[in-house]
């Protein structure tokens, strides 16, 4: 019987795996797919972020309702120590503009590995294709293409991830063998997802182009960035980061012309001659041209001279929705707080543990989901080692 069993491979089942291991236990990582860290491996087709570099009050901000029960986690293995996780493995790093934090190489196969070796020197074994389906007897039951397979452990942490883009691995289909346990269980929901909109065809030539300078406020969310119009919607950074509350139901709001006060504008537009049609004041007075005044002559309607400038300082979002969850980038949802132990070990199932995007937590992009799932994992494997190191107590 081994010690541990860690089913999932992303970035908070191979931390979990490090942190038991370093701790004397002797580990295994099982992973359904023929290879380890897909969606890591996506993330870095975009840069990967691994982190921010921004003080931790401003960083936990980020977590929202699950803010206070992240905490111990986060600041245990916050932002900076994400930072020197990344060079240890010979990934130096740099922070942008933004104080996003990216490896010197804009890539995640370096990092992965790098990771990958240094776990197989310290011990830790690998299953590859081995699709996790629940228990036989005390023992762990897989699905495999040699067949049935089972490992006898004395743990077991999950990171198995949420319930989006599931040809990655994360298809959500321990929710049901959890369920059958007695575990309570929130719904999944998409996040950090883009919105449908229907568009009118005045905004085909459009697509694609990116939306900049604007500030996204929904609800007592505020943010000033960027998003891209797509033939469905809207979708980006700024998108995602309002994306729980536009799910809750707010309102979106687009600020136009955020370095410009309503007065002034209004002061420009007063100065138009009378007979100004529409488009010379968008043009002239507002200075608002291609994607911005598309967006301000979808939206804004009706609309008159009088309302000009109120209306691009506050411009109303229709949208029909978000879009599907196997499409979001993470998901809400998951194992809730209640269902665990402050080691992260489920009250129904002792020496289980949960980590990363199963848990009920959700963040925007930006470097505080693959922070968070590190936090995580890492916790859920102190959890396990003081489990075994009590042989269950």
């Amino acid at each position: 019987m081994i010690d541990l069993c860690v089913i999932g491979a992303g970035p908070a089942g191979l931390i979990a795996a490090e942190t038991a291991v370093d701790r004397g236990l002797s580990v295994v990582i099982v992973d359904a797919k023929p290879s380890f860290g897909r969606k890591l491996l996506m993330a870095g087709k975009s840069g990967l972020n691994l982190t921010k570099d921004e003080a931790i009050t401003d960083f936990m901000d980020a977590f929202g309702d699950s803010t206070e029960w992240l905490r111990p986690m986060i600041v245990d293995f916050d932002n900076q120590s994400v930072i020197k996780w990344a060079q240890e493995l010979g990934q130096p790093v740099f922070t942008g503009s933004s104080k996003r934090v990216f490896p010197n190489t804009m890539k995640a196969s370096p990092l992965l590995r790098a990771w990958l070796e240094r776990l197989g020197d310290k011990g830790v074994a690998f299953h590859r294709g081995w699709r996790w389906t629940g228990w036989q007897g005390s023992a762990l039951a897989f699905e495999t293409s040699d067949g049935a397979k089972s490992i006898a452990a004395q743990s077991t942490i999950l990171a198995l991830g949420g319930a989006s883009w599931a040809r990655l691995g994360s298809d959500g289909h321990w929710a049901d063998i959890l369920r059958s346990h007695g575990v309570p269980l929130v719904d999944f929901e998409p996040a950090n997802m883009g919105f449908n909109v229907n568009w009118s065809r005045f905004m085909t030539p459009h697509f694609g182009t990116p939306i900049k300078n604007t500030r996204f406020t929904a609800g007592s969310f505020s943010t000033l960035g960027e998003c891209v119009v797509s033939s469905n919607g809207l979708e980006g950074s700024a998108i995602y980061a309002a994306s729980r509350y536009m799910r809750s139901g707010s309102q979106l709001i687009l600020d136009l012309l955020p370095d410009q006060t309503e007065e002034a504008l209004t002061q420009r537009i007063a100065k138009m001659p009378i007979k100004a049609s529409r488009a010379t004041i968008l043009r002239k007075a507002l200075r608002l041209d291609g994607v911005k005044a598309a967006l301000f002559n979808e939206f804004a309607k009706p609309a008159t001279r009088a309302t000009f400038s109120k209306i691009a300082k506050a411009l109303p979002i229709t949208h029909a929705g978000p879009r599907p969850i196997g499409e979001a980038i993470s998901t809400a949802g998951g194992v809730p707080q209640i269902a665990l132990n402050d080691r992260l070990m489920l009250n129904e199932i002792p020496s289980v543990f949960c980590a990363g995007e199963m848990l009920d937590w959700e963040a925007p992009t930006g470097g505080y989901l693959i922070t968070g799932c590190l936090a995580t994992g890492r916790h859920a494997g102190i959890g396990a080692a003081k489990y075994v190191a009590s042989n269950g107590a």
